[in-house]
């Protein structure tokens, strides 16, 4: 079993992502978690804190930073150092009104002929700014598909105050930051000036969790009595498919509802995007696992990768954010919008689940007229047919298998226009 596992993309194989916002462990689960980032960051006592900033259109504004960086792609077969022209910019500094512990980004952008952009995060803690911490190097496409990196998290990132543990910035125990400041970094071929990634909207999500361990069930809201129609795609019906990208569908529970989503707005790849892959059920879903792979966590469950994967997808718009409760949930499932969230739990937690798993990714498609989650479980009840993906789960239990554990993450993916709730004082979203 890998050391560095932690969250899994699959409730059947070791670990291999983080769950931020708590160590799930025991003999239940089908996979062994590591200490979860709550052992390296110091969690906010009481209060849950989230809080997400993002900018778009006119207020991205990138302009040459005079670098030409040589990168050598280390995925690559053969390891060449490529020059690129450096474009920056910086957005001004947040101040999210606590200490945060954790930062996940988003961004959505297109990288045409071989470019690539990069994604950074800088703060401030007792006074003093950090470094720069990489929170992800980014290309639309691998290079033996017209892109122009193998896209990539950045491992060994950690110093005193903080680490990055895949795609998101945590802290040290007993460190926060005080503010946060991005910085987006696009990398074009020196021998192709025309070839710059556009970015159309970027942001990040910041948080400070308390540790506890159960949270009361929410208030049945306005999304009571709604099922939107999100096709149901199972990750089991892909066991052995592509083994190169994280051992096939078994792990591939993060693509899987990113795909369910990406589908349910009719933005899915055409039959001739996927006519590479065979066997040929349910395309969609290989196709995605190919294009949200992440060559250093060697998995298809990074999270701002799966959301900016999805924006490349016609007008789609897609970021990670934590929400706080069901009852912020239903906010979305009431404007129409489904949602990817993360969930871990142990056997028998969640009532009619049938496994265990120490990190999970699933699809909330509506609410029953109690309150209850109707769920698209791309591994529901271990039987690999479509038809058994929608299932529906106790709004209690599930609620607890979620804020708890993964802090309350999710996808938000929808088109450009398509009205988001309004929301909170503090705003998530």
């Amino acid at each position: 079993m890998p050391s560095r596992s932690v969250r899994s993309d699959s409730p059947f194989q070791p670990s291999r992502r983080t769950v931020l916002s708590t160590a799930v462990a025991g003999a239940a689960l089908l996979g062994a978690a590591r200490p979860s980032a709550a052992a390296e960051a110091k969690k906010g006592a009481g209060a849950r804190h989230v809080a997400m900033r993002s900018w778009s259109g006119s207020q991205l504004s990138f302009t040459p930073t005079g670098e030409i960086v040589s990168y050598v792609d280390p995925f690559a077969t053969e390891a060449t150092p490529v020059p690129y022209v450096v474009h920056g910019w910086t957005s001004p500094k947040v101040v999210p009104g606590f200490g945060l512990t954790e930062l996940v980004a988003s961004w959505n952008a297109v990288t045409p002929r071989g470019s690539w952009l990069e994604v950074r995060v800088r703060g401030t803690s007792a006074g003093t700014t950090t470094k720069p911490y990489i929170l992800g190097r980014w290309s639309a496409k691998d290079p033996d598909d017209g892109g122009g990196i193998h896209r990539t998290s950045v491992s060994a990132q950690g110093d005193t105050v903080a680490t990055v543990l895949t795609d998101t910035l945590a802290t040290r125990k007993g460190y926060t930051l005080s503010d946060w400041q991005l910085e987006v970094r696009l990398h074009v071929p020196a021998d192709d000036s025309t070839a710059v990634p556009v970015v159309t909207w970027v942001g990040a999500m910041a948080s400070a969790l308390p540790d506890d361990k159960k949270v009361p069930v929410s208030a049945v809201g306005p999304g009571r009595g709604i099922d939107l129609a999100v096709p149901t795609y199972s990750q089991e019906v892909h066991i052995g498919h592509y083994p190169q990208w994280d051992n096939g569908g078994e792990a591939w529970c993060s693509p899987t509802s990113t795909a369910m989503v990406v589908g349910f707005w009719g933005a899915g790849p055409t039959a001739n995007e996927t006519s590479w892959v065979d066997p040929p059920v349910d395309a969609q879903v290989d196709f995605t696992a190919r294009n949200v792979f992440d060559y250093t966590y060697d998995g298809a469950g990074n999270w701002p990768f799966n959301t900016a994967y999805a924006a490349t997808r016609g007008n789609l718009r897609g970021f990670v954010t934590r929400l706080r409760s069901l009852a912020e949930a239903e906010q979305f499932i009431a404007a129409g919008i489904p949602l990817v969230v993360s969930v871990s739990f142990k056997k028998g937690e969640l009532t009619g689940a049938g496994y265990g798993t120490n990190g999970h990714l699933m699809v909330i498609r509506g609410f029953t007229a109690t309150g209850d989650v109707i769920c698209n479980d791309p591994a529901s009840h271990l039987i690999p047919e479509d038809k058994q993906v929608r299932v529906v789960y106790d709004r209690e239990e599930f609620e607890n298998v979620w804020v708890p554990h993964s802090g309350g993450i999710v996808y938000v993916i929808a088109p450009a226009g398509h009205a988001l709730p309004t929301p909170p004082a503090e705003a998530n979203w």
